[in-house]
């Protein structure tokens, strides 16, 4: 059998802003300059569900949405700064909905050639994949998908 060639042009790195998904970030980098590919880091917002209260006579309760995106774009933006130092061709990306899907959504759209994620997130979940943001992209992804496990973080048995 012949030698496999593996031809990386586009990497998808999904970020929440923890120190998890920036331990991933730099594999990524770290990828993108060794195949000179470009790469997207992407933040999801998720809204949550918030039920019409002023049915019940309680003031409607709306999330300042415009604010978390823009400062979500200005985080991304001091990543984009810092690690494009290291490589120039990284961008980011600011989405509202479901974490996974959209991440599913915007490397198939997008035609990635792989997608690098960190194990943990926000959650500080015990597990690593079980259950995760993680998970669900490794089984659903339309392309490859490193996974990364931040240091010191032990694999918890269930």
């Amino acid at each position: 059998m012949g030698k496999m060639k593996i031809e990386i042009g586009k990497i998808l790195c999904p970020v929440d802003f923890s120190d998890h998904s920036e331990h991933a970030l730099r594999y990524a980098v770290a990828f993108a300059s060794a195949y000179d590919a470009e790469l997207e880091m992407l933040h999801v917002v998720e809204l949550p569900f918030l039920p019409p209260y002023s049915v019940a006579g309680v003031p409607e309760l709306r999330l300042p949405v415009e604010q978390i995106q823009t400062q979500c774009e200005e985080l991304l933006g001091e990543l984009t700064k810092r690690y494009g130092e290291l490589h120039p061709k990284i961008t980011g990306k600011v989405v509202m909905g479901t974490p996974f899907l959209e991440i599913i959504r915007e490397a198939r759209e997008g035609e990635f050639d792989l997608i690098v994620v960190g194990t943990h997130g926000r959650a500080g979940l015990k597990h690593v994949l079980i259950g995760s943001v993680a998970e669900k992209v490794v089984r659903k992804a339309p392309c490859p998908v490193l996974s990364v496990k931040s240091p010191g973080h032990e694999f918890v048995m269930p």
